[in-house]
């Protein structure tokens, strides 16, 4: 039995939850939502790329099978397919290109390593 977090939690961990928030209401994603809200379709989605699903229907098997762990992942609880593929079309993307943008130049930023200096001494 896994007693630490799994790694996937350990990645959402990384993420700042307070910037998202920010960036969700700057753009009204969470307007008229009840349940599945931005973050949870972030996670949803980062779950799926990091897991290497290839489909939405191929996601939400997977999502089933670790029904049980979802929480500890940090994901919550599961999501049909029709509320998730509603969420990726009605959804601004703005809101997780931001927010990508964003982390990107935070850990730029963080490093103190600009994008032209990385890659200036390269043959």
């Amino acid at each position: 039995m896994n007693k630490d977090k799994y790694v996937f939690a350990q990645l959402v961990g990384f993420l700042d939850n307070f910037k998202f928030l920010r960036i969700v209401k700057k753009y009204e994603g969470d307007k008229y939502i009840k349940s599945y809200t931005c973050w949870n379709q972030l996670l949803t989605m980062m779950f799926g790329q990091l897991s290497n699903r290839e489909s939405l229907r191929d996601l939400i098997v997977a999502m089933e099978a670790h029904a049980g762990k979802l929480y500890h992942l940090g994901i919550g609880k599961s999501v049909t397919r029709s509320n998730l593929n509603k969420a990726n079309e009605q959804r601004n993307y703005r809101i997780f290109e931001e927010f990508a943008t964003d982390s990107s130049d935070a850990k730029e930023q963080k490093n103190n390593i600009t994008f032209t200096e990385r890659f200036r001494d390269l043959p």
